[in-house]
């Protein structure tokens, strides 16, 4: 759905595949934190929120197909924008929200 609403709308990027990737790593880091001080929640909702929740919104393949049709076009300064902001940014909102969610634990 973020995709219909982003993708092709005057953006020069795939805003839509971005927000997916930003959200799910946001809730990933939430989620592992809370985990990690919960282990004895069952495993079955762990997979539910990682994997369903997550992996349902996330779309990696969706975000590699992106990028090589940026590279096949030759605009390989999107194209690598494009894997900065996706790779980069997941990385930092898993953070981000792992440190929150302990941060909001522990008080």
């Amino acid at each position: 759905m973020l995709s219909l609403k982003f993708n092709g709308n005057g953006y020069s990027l795939p805003v839509g595949t971005l927000l997916a990737n930003l959200i799910g790593a946001f809730i990933i880091g939430a989620a592992l934190a809370y985990f990690l001080r919960h282990p004895q929640l069952d495993q079955h909702w762990k997979i539910l929120i990682t994997t369903g929740l997550c992996g349902g919104l996330t779309t990696f393949s969706t975000f590699s197909m992106e990028t090589v049709m940026f590279l096949q076009s030759g605009n390989l300064a999107a194209a690598g924008l494009n894997v900065l902001l996706n790779l980069a940014g997941s990385l930092l909102l898993t953070a981000v929200a792992f440190t929150l969610v302990t941060w909001l634990i522990a008080h």
